[in-house]
């Protein structure tokens, strides 16, 4: 999810494990722990050239349980050195780090597993993206409550019976929303599968997802032989079932290249090409929705693919500001029902 709630969440962890022995200085340690994932966005532009390959780092083995084990020991280690010196020896123990670390690093890829985006939590071993679509990667109802919580719990003393029943609220009540929010993905695919059968639709497979910042309004796509059907579906709606599908073709292109095939993973197969000028190409990732209803090519998560000598490269796609608050607006008046 977003790079708040992780803070969030870590921090919720670093008073779990040593807000009693240390007080806010445990909130601050949770949340460089829930942060320390996300840092691979910064390691794959270190180790990468190729701007795919540093994306397709993003969610990798920084996000994989054996990082969150092996993490844990390193960095906890490291922080018990920092901390453990002075007037501070003795105050803490390196297990109570190392839980620390390993709670605040494994609750951020579990989290992000809920979300469309997909964690791959089994690398090195194994490449498969774990991805429940339950979530979005920023929904303001989880974040917010538990932020406020935090906050709250920071201006009580570090033995004060009250600090832990913040903890305990913020934890409870974004557990109990997310709780909400796989239940609600269940009904979302009961819905869109039954719209897609009462509108003729012969697929082969569909996935549904909340649109950004909120878990009202769904985003569902199906896939056929030769083309998708993407459409949606609000909580506010007074019809049981959607038909409001748009047909998107499945450009596919006489492009053979490892890295295509890459994108291609990335995007679960949901995924179009067109041929641009001079050697480049419109790739656009389907499991995310329309930047402009009346263009099918117009999807938020595109990317210009071009040649950079045997390989592809890319570069995001920068549609104009005024796209992206009309298609704001546009899912906006959509979450409200029709």
């Amino acid at each position: 999810m977003d790079s708040l709630t992780q803070i969030v969440l870590g921090a919720a962890c670093g008073e779990a494990v040593l807000g009693k022995k240390i007080g806010n200085k445990a909130l601050l340690f949770g949340a460089i722990g829930g942060t320390i994932p996300d840092l691979d966005v910064f390691v794959g532009n270190l180790l990468y050239n190729n701007n795919i390959d540093e994306m397709l780092f993003h969610r990798g083995f920084m996000h994989s349980i054996l990082f969150s084990v092996l993490g844990a020991f390193l960095f906890g280690w490291l922080f018990y050195k920092l901390y453990d010196t002075k007037s501070r020896k003795h105050t803490t123990q390196l297990k109570d780090w190392i839980i620390l670390f390993f709670l605040a690093l494994f609750t951020h890829i579990i989290l992000d597993c809920f979300t469309p985006y997909g964690t791959q939590l089994f690398t090195p071993f194994n490449d498969y993206r774990v991805a429940c679509d339950n979530i979005a990667v920023a929904d303001p109802l989880y974040t917010l409550p538990f932020l406020i919580c935090m906050l709250v719990l920071m201006f009580y003393k570090r033995h004060s019976k009250k600090r832990l029943l913040w903890l305990k609220l913020g934890v409870g009540i974004s557990s109990v929303y997310m709780l909400f929010t796989v239940v609600n993905k269940m009904y979302m695919d009961s819905v869109f599968e039954t719209s897609f059968h009462f509108a003729n639709i012969p697929y082969s497979r569909f996935r549904a997802q909340p649109t950004i910042l909120n878990n009202v309004l769904w985003y569902g796509i199906a896939e056929t032989k030769d083309d998708y059907y993407v459409g949606y579906y609000s909580l506010f709606d007074k019809a049981s079932l959607t038909s409001d599908f748009k047909k998107i073709p499945k450009n596919r292109l006489p492009l053979v290249s490892e890295d295509l095939d890459a994108l291609s993973w990335f995007s679960d197969g949901y995924y179009n090409i067109y041929e641009m000028e001079n050697d480049t190409y419109h790739y656009n990732d389907l499991r995310y929705p329309l930047l402009k209803q009346e263009n099918p090519k117009s999807f938020v998560f595109s990317l210009i693919l071009y040649k950079d000598e045997n390989r592809l490269n890319m570069k995001p796609f920068e549609p104009e500001a005024d796209d992206f608050k009309t298609s704001i607006s546009n899912l906006w008046e959509r979450l409200k029902g029709i």
